[in-house]
């Protein structure tokens, strides 16, 4: 789960695999990651880190999202830049322990050639 707060963004996870957690953080970062960590299992854990800088709309100066029914209001999108007292995602990551290494490498990807409107039968 994803929280905008005064401090700048949360993710909060309880019983969740680790891919989901590279799920959650490419979305983030707006790249490809490859989990070569081999955990396996399921992991609680909470990450407050600055939205400067993300790949994600939040990171890119998108409006935020309405907040959600019965929950904080969060901050203006003015608050959310250089004044977040949080670290960066990349240091929040390290605290728990992980590293990403920017490397090159193989990855799958769809090519679509061509694309045609079906004929009515």
């Amino acid at each position: 789960m994803m929280m905008m707060g005064p401090n700048g963004m949360t993710m909060r996870a309880t019983a969740t695999r680790f891919d989901a957690v590279v799920r959650l953080l490419q979305n983030q970062l707006g790249r490809t990651i490859v989990d070569k960590t081999g955990l396996e299992g399921l992991f609680d854990f909470e990450l407050t880190f600055s939205s400067e800088g993300l790949g994600s709309p939040f990171g890119r100066g998108l409006p935020l999202p309405p907040p959600l029914p019965g929950g904080p209001a969060g901050p203006t999108p003015a608050a959310t830049t250089s004044a977040d007292s949080a670290p960066s995602l990349l240091t929040a990551i390290q605290e728990l322990g992980l590293k990403l290494e920017s490397a090159r490498g193989p990855v799958e990807v769809l090519v679509i050639d061509s694309v045609e409107k079906p004929t009515d039968n």
